[in-house]
């Protein structure tokens, strides 16, 4: 029993153990907070690049592709089909977007992605980050009667207020060619258009004067000309509808308000290489934005748009005017059980040429990536585990110092019938004591941290007056984190465990001790 009273007595008297506590609370409390946070971005880069990639690709090393994707998914099936739970073909291209935004025209270099609605939700994740529940149950690329999202569902119901989406879609578009219409009537009758009631105006065109200027100012520039047979209009038609990447049109306003540039009804124009072997010349395509794209991984939402994949194959040249049969870059492949996907990927590269093939899982093609988050977080555990363990090294001064200061006390203790392994044991659960506080406290503070990480870093925003957290640099929205209780566990163990092991030596001093000597000191 007095093992522990001595303890509990110098843990509250003996101040400058406190070094030592807080050296293992930071220690503990900093490589909790690290772990969790690498640990989701880690889960969550893996998950919004699993659900783009598939479990499985097969893609041309030639930017025009190969011939007959359907004979090339028999093909698969025949090699891997027990494996299999989807396939959809695509088409991948480097293209500029251009839209007007006020009167400037504004362009972007944007990955153009050719799907088939059909069977791009069986190989990839695509539908659910669409912003209209329709397109999320069974992607279209026709334009919706509203009902798009008016909050940011994957943010949470209090965040991301889009309430200018509720009048996305057809009736934005009706409202915005009425008005243009009024616009071209004022032209000619040269009196000043009525007020306009309706939908909320989203987006601004050229002024009049401007427009008159530049004949490509005029409403829907890039709509096919106008003809005595084909008269496209606004009103009642759309181009081939496109999903966009959400922060391509996005921007921050006044007080970091979310704005748009274009929207759900708005027409856009693609501009990218055809598939000419001899003379390629970049084709011009007039598209109708049908939905954003919101992966909440800014390097997708900022790149990627949707078309559908037999228009792309028209507009490229990609498919052969003799047989009909038509080309693709790729073949996505979803597997029943992803952990199949080495199996799979082996079966596969056997069979198809690798001078033309390249097959690889999703982990392959973003390998770099997970293994520098991967590095990243060893060296980070390695260079924070050295904090605590110069809290040991304190501890270990502190024991050395209290036995010096205590060899009278020990040697009366001694010489009462306390044994050498009492002593011994004194120093011990001292040092476990101290470890126990400090990796308590740690643990406590940590786990606090996490839980309220994202609502700290808005804080320290608001106080430091620029973003902490850069969505641009670190891909995702909010700052994402997981409590793995293992990691955890260990972090407080190892602590605990050298705060002991720090107090093996001073305590072995203490339990060797002769009575007579250490009465006889000073």
């Amino acid at each position: 029993m007095y093992k522990f009273l001595l303890c509990w007595r110098y843990l509250r008297s003996r101040y400058i153990a406190l070094a030592s506590i807080v050296s293992v609370t930071l220690g503990v409390w900093t490589m909790i907070v690290v772990n969790s946070v690498m640990s989701g971005f880690a889960f969550e880069m893996k998950e919004r690049i699993h659900g783009i990639l598939s479990d499985v690709i097969l893609e041309s090393y030639n930017m025009n592709g190969f011939e007959d994707p359907e004979y090339h998914m028999e093909q698969i099936n025949r090699v891997a089909g027990d494996y299999i739970e989807g396939m959809t073909p695509t088409v991948h291209v480097p293209a500029m977007l251009r839209f007007w935004h006020g009167n400037r025209s504004m362009t972007r270099q944007v990955t153009l992605i050719g799907i088939d609605p059909k069977t791009a939700g069986a190989a990839s994740d695509l539908p659910q980050y669409l912003q209209h529940a329709e397109n999320r149950r069974q992607p279209s690329f026709d334009l919706r009667e509203g009902g798009y999202d008016t909050r940011d569902r994957q943010s949470g119901v209090k965040t991301g207020d889009r309430d200018f989406m509720a009048d996305a879609g057809w009736p934005y578009r009706r409202w915005w060619a009425e008005r243009e219409k009024a616009f071209e009537f004022n032209k000619r009758t040269r009196v000043e258009p009525p007020e306009l009631e309706g939908a909320q105006a989203l987006t601004e065109q050229p002024p009049a004067d401007q427009r008159e200027a530049d004949p490509s100012a005029v409403h829907d520039p890039f709509a096919a000309p106008n003809t005595e047979a084909n008269v496209f209009d606004p009103l009642k038609e759309q181009h081939t509808g496109l999903f966009l990447g959400i922060a391509l049109s996005s921007y921050r306003g006044a007080e970091n308000r979310e704005g748009f540039s274009v929207v759900p009804g708005d027409d856009v124009q693609l501009i990218f290489p055809n598939a000419s072997q001899d003379r390629p010349t970049a084709v011009m395509s007039t598209y109708t934005i049908v939905d954003f794209y919101e992966s909440k991984m800014s390097e997708y939402d900022s790149t990627f748009v949707f078309v559908p994949i037999e228009k792309l194959q028209q507009d490229r040249g990609m498919i052969d005017p003799s047989t009909g049969v038509g080309y693709v870059n790729s073949i996505q492949i979803r597997l029943k059980d992803e952990r199949d996907g080495d199996l799979v990927r082996d079966k596969l590269r056997a069979a198809f040429p690798p001078e033309i093939y390249n097959v690889s899982t999703w982990r392959d093609k973003q390998m770099p990536l997970l293994s520098a988050v991967q590095m990243e977080t060893a060296i980070l555990n390695v260079l924070l585990f050295l904090i605590i363990a110069v809290a040991g090294f304190g501890i270990l001064a502190i024991f050395f110092m209290i036995v010096v200061e205590k060899t009278r006390d020990i040697g009366i203790l001694k010489s009462l019938g306390a044994s050498g392994r009492g002593i011994m044991g004194i120093f011990l659960a001292y040092g476990l004591s101290l470890g126990v506080v400090g990796a308590g406290s740690g643990l406590v503070i940590g786990l606090l941290f996490v839980l309220y990480i994202n609502e700290i870093a808005s804080v320290l925003s608001r106080i430091m007056g620029h973003e902490i957290f850069d969505p641009s640099i670190y891909y995702f929205y909010k700052i994402p984190t997981i409590i793995d209780p293992f990691t955890v566990g260990w972090i407080v163990c190892g602590a605990i465990t050298i705060a002991v092991l720090a107090s093996v030596l001073p305590a072995r001093r203490a339990a060797r001790l002769h009575p007579v000597e250490a009465l006889r000191y000073e």
